[in-house]
């Protein structure tokens, strides 16, 4: 791999575990580190949640006939909601084959997005929970359950209601911080040039 090296001081940092000791990493990177963003202070930091926050539906939100919002449709609902804005009801045929559909409008899903700033920082839903459910949902989509027989054995005897949602890290910490790109709050970002480290 080509390219200089560069100095991590890791020195403020406390490693818990055998094998951590403080000093310098070297790092070989074919590009520079992105500059160190400024300093913020608490109040900067702090991400003002309103009271009550928006929650809008997918279908009265969306531009075009796509399944999915646009990067420019995040930014609009954003600009016409809120800094933080829910988005429910996606397309069922676009999330994950274990979120659980609306029984009022099954075309569409209990799943919904975060939206911070304009970017979407957590993606999220109520998942199917009975073992028939899931065999339709997976026949549904032409799927053979064969390869899930394991997470779905879980559920052949009962599971409780549940949800779960994805939180986007660096999502997050890029438009707390106002960064143009993700990559710069990524330790080891990938794109097309890039796959290792």
């Amino acid at each position: 791999m080509g390219g200089r090296g560069h100095e991590l001081d890791f020195g403020r940092f406390h490693f818990i575990g055998e094998g951590f000791e403080r000093g310098a990493l070297r790092v070989r990177s074919s590009a520079p580190l992105p500059a160190a963003p400024e300093r913020l202070t608490r109040a900067e930091a702090t991400v003002a949640t309103p009271a009550e926050m928006p929650v809008v539906d997918f279908a009265e939100v969306r531009t075009g006939s796509e399944d999915d919002l646009s990067p420019a449709d995040e930014r609009r609902i954003c600009g016409e909601y809120g800094e933080l804005v829910f988005v429910q009801g996606f397309p069922t045929a676009k999330r994950p084959f274990y979120t659980h559909p609306d029984p009022a409008r099954p075309e569409f899903s209990r799943g919904f997005d975060l939206l911070f700033r304009g970017l979407e920082i957590v993606t999220g839903g109520q998942r199917l929970h009975r073992y028939d459910d899931y065999l339709a949902a997976l026949a549904a989509r032409g799927t053979d359950p064969a390869p899930f027989g394991g997470y779905l054995e879980a559920f052949r005897y009962g599971m409780p209601p549940h949800g779960g949602f994805a939180l986007g890290l660096e999502r997050w910490t890029a438009q707390l911080l106002g960064l143009r790109n993700v990559r710069e709050t990524t330790l080891f970002p990938r794109d097309r040039n890039r796959v290792a480290p």
